[in-house]
């Protein structure tokens, strides 16, 4: 099934005050970014996710999305929307959201790689960073930025913000607490990518990635291991992250505080 749905959000105003020339999306292209979410697999609620997430950032940029919920609830299933050479041409930025651990068919993997290496933008969240874990060639895991296989239990992991200037984090709170949510274990991070925020192993006492930025061949990446649970989706604070993520990484070489003109982290 595919569903497509289109929203679009007025910019909640600063504390401070801007001019209208520092609003997000109008300020590269005049027009609302076009996002393309992309969701289905196993393991999570995903018609939920998808529905808090595009009203979120609905609220605080100029956006439209189209969903696309496809392959099954399985660990195994493909989206029939990437067999198109040209599937992410409408979209100023893909967000991947699915959980297909077990698919491993190496062409079609390389046609969603493909795509990112020739200039989309996206934004990675939870279980995509173990979608496709099965395969042995490393594609997909440069294309995130990082190698996952597992995660730990389920716990409040208090979040320590590396880069407090980064777009995607300003105004996070610095004693940050998510909801429920799993610890990815991360193996390792790619060269090009650079960690912005990570939390501790309750387990090892290791601390863990958990938001990161990416260079893939020129292409901006940004990533959580974050969002597993119902109430990851609904906490202000992961949704006002994940919407300046969606942002930043829709409008390569914008930057400043001014440029993300969203509401306060937590309103």
């Amino acid at each position: 099934m595919i569903l497509r749905a289109w929203v679009a959000g007025i910019l909640a105003l600063a504390a401070v005050s801007l001019s209208a020339a520092d609003e997000p999306a109008r300020l590269h292209t005049g027009k609302p970014i076009q996002v393309l979410l992309i969701t289905g697999g196993c393991c999570h609620n995903y018609p939920f996710q998808s529905a808090q997430l595009t009203n979120a950032v609905g609220k605080r940029a100029d956006v439209r999305f189209t969903v696309v919920n496809e392959g099954g609830t399985g660990t195994q299933g493909k989206i029939g929307l990437y067999e198109n050479p040209n599937w992410s041409k409408p979209y100023d930025v893909v967000v991947h959201n699915e959980c297909f651990a077990d698919t491993a068919d190496i062409d079609y993997i390389r046609k969603i790689t493909a795509a990112h290496k020739a200039g989309t933008p996206a934004v990675v969240v939870h279980c995509a960073m173990h979608t496709y874990r099965a395969t042995s060639f490393d594609d997909w895991r440069e294309f995130l930025g990082v190698t996952s296989r597992y995660h730990e239990h389920q716990s409040r992991y208090p979040v320590h913000v590396m880069d407090r200037k980064h777009p995607a984090m300003l105004g996070i709170p610095e004693k940050w607490v998510t909801a429920m949510d799993e610890l990815y274990v991360i193996e390792r991070m790619s060269p090009n990518a650079r960690a912005l925020a990570t939390s501790r192993s309750e387990k090892t006492g290791a601390d863990q990635p958990v938001v990161w930025e990416n260079n893939y061949h020129g292409t901006r990446v940004f990533g959580t291991t974050y969002g597993h649970s119902d109430d990851t989706f609904r906490d202000p604070v992961f949704l006002e992250m994940l919407s300046r993520g969606i942002v930043w990484a829709a409008n390569p070489g914008k930057e400043g505080a001014g440029f993300y003109r969203v509401a306060p982290a937590g309103k």
